[in-house]
């Protein structure tokens, strides 16, 4: 049996980049619970990642605190941490696959797991995406000789940053670390401090190294989230060799909004942004640990830019826009029929805005959400289980019309329009979540057991993890 090569040269596959918030329906794995072994005690010395000096690090309030006392926002009255635990624990059980997990599906490019994953990056877990049966992803993430998941050999990094983050905020150290290990691995391997965005299982063929800005947000922010309460310093090391790499290749110095990834495609004279990109928590964060750079100027930029482009519509956002806040098709043609409407890149907006607004009470933050759920109350009379949520509006009717073909409301754009209440519409909340708590199981089994998909559930689980409340933000920050 002959091993899979490297499949396109990098620039052509980013003319399919950021592609991964994809929506076909995956075949259910039969996952174990991955190892629940910690780090390997040996990789300071084998990554050439090693322990900041104690004096070079922030220090964190307290290294066993999880969390500290906050004034949080009035969650819904039914909100509830011990669903969003058992939730979480549905989603990894379906979607978290280890590296023996792999080898056992995928025996024909198992012998060269070794040339990534050496004994300094294991145990290690990847986030399994979605289903691929046609075009080029058939091509770049099927395993010809695997009886199941033959088409979800990839990995995508968005993916590996939400897991990381609901590792983190579950409590689940171990799980945590082995996702940590597989980003570790294949940045180590690529050499580069960003991660590629595609990966293939646990194989060095990756189909495409370029990075997801999102992503690389979102692993950093998980890093620095478990610094603060653990101290370990290591966790800070590593975050600094993104927060650097972020700094240097996905911000333009001209204007201080974050480019939308690495490489020359998304930096041109008009470049496309997508403010689903925008975590203001992570930089936040970045101001913290990395003085040297003006993140504060990066969140002062992006927010002043996030509303712009949504008072320029009609109240939603598009999935991508240009610097004048126009909404634009990306120059990797991903969205061609759909990048004037609030679709599944602007699906994760709310999350994002809720999130810094729970955590932070910006008044901006509150303004974008209150814009939103007046936008969606107004059309759906008040009812969140309204047939309305299920629409893609159009970002500017004179753009292009709403998309209507959704027969039903996915999942994650029901949470999505639940967090949207957080910041003052508590009955809209109240009712919302209710119903998110309500429909997620069948007959006692998850819902995507048999019909949702990579995304669906990923964001679903995340959203449901800050709406119940699990989102408890570590001392020190």
């Amino acid at each position: 049996m002959t091993f899979k090569k490297i499949l396109l040269p990098a620039f052509i596959g980013s003319a399919f980049f950021l592609g991964a918030c994809g929506d076909d329906a995956p075949v259910s794995p039969n996952n174990l619970t991955p190892s629940s072994a910690v780090v390997n005690p040996s990789l300071s010395s084998s990554s050439g990642i090693t322990p900041l000096p104690t004096s070079s690090a922030p220090v964190p309030a307290s290294s066993s605190a999880a969390s500290v006392v906050v004034n949080y926002p009035q969650l819904a009255t039914g909100a509830n941490s011990t669903y969003a635990l058992a939730n979480y624990t549905y989603w990894k059980s379906y979607h978290v696959s280890s590296v023996e997990q792999d080898m056992a599906l995928y025996p024909s490019i198992a012998p060269e797991f070794p040339l990534v994953f050496s004994a300094a990056f294991l145990p290690a877990s990847r986030v399994i995406w979605s289903n691929q049966s046609t075009g080029y992803y058939k091509q770049s993430c099927s395993v010809d000789d695997a009886v199941d998941n033959k088409y979800r050999a990839c990995t995508v990094s968005e993916g590996m940053g939400y897991g990381m983050l609901l590792a983190y905020f579950n409590g689940d150290d171990a799980t945590f670390n082995s996702l940590w290990n597989y980003t570790r691995a294949f940045r180590d391997y690529e050499g580069t401090g960003l991660m590629p965005w595609i990966t293939y299982s646990f194989h060095y063929s990756t189909p495409d190294n370029s990075s997801a800005t999102d992503a690389d947000l979102d692993i950093a922010t998980s890093l620095i989230l478990m610094y603060y309460k653990t101290g370990n310093a290591m966790y800070l090391q590593d975050a600094l060799v993104l927060v650097n790499a972020l700094w240097n290749l996905e911000v333009n110095p001209a204007n201080l909004l974050l480019y939308s990834g690495d490489t020359d495609l998304w930096k041109g004279a008009n470049p496309a942004y997508n403010l689903s990109y925008f975590s203001p928590v992570a930089l936040r964060l970045f101001a913290i640990v990395d003085p040297a750079h003006n993140w504060t100027g990066v969140l002062e930029a992006m927010y002043a830019y996030m509303q712009k482009v949504q008072n320029a519509g009609t109240g939603v956002f598009p999935d991508w826009s240009n610097e004048a806040g126009v909404a634009v098709n990306p120059p990797n043609n991903s969205a061609t029929t759909t990048y004037w409407t609030f679709n599944k890149e602007a699906v994760r907006i709310p999350w994002r805005i809720a999130w810094d607004y729970y955590w932070y009470q910006d008044p901006r933050a509150a303004t974008i959400l209150t814009k939103l759920n007046t936008f969606i109350s107004d059309k759906a009379k008040g009812n969140p289980d309204d047939k309305a949520l299920a629409v893609n509006y159009s970002w500017n009717l004179d753009v292009g019309k709403d998309k209507t073909n959704n027969t039903s409301v996915p999942s994650e754009w029901y949470a999505a329009w639940c967090a949207t209440g957080i910041a003052g519409n508590a009955a809209w909340l109240n009712a919302c979540t209710m119903g998110m708590n309500n429909t997620v199981h069948t007959n006692g089994l998850p819902l995507w057991n048999s019909k949702s998909s990579y995304f669906s559930d990923i964001l679903f689980t995340m959203y449901s993890g800050l709406l119940n409340g699990a989102f408890l933000r570590p001392a020190g920050i």
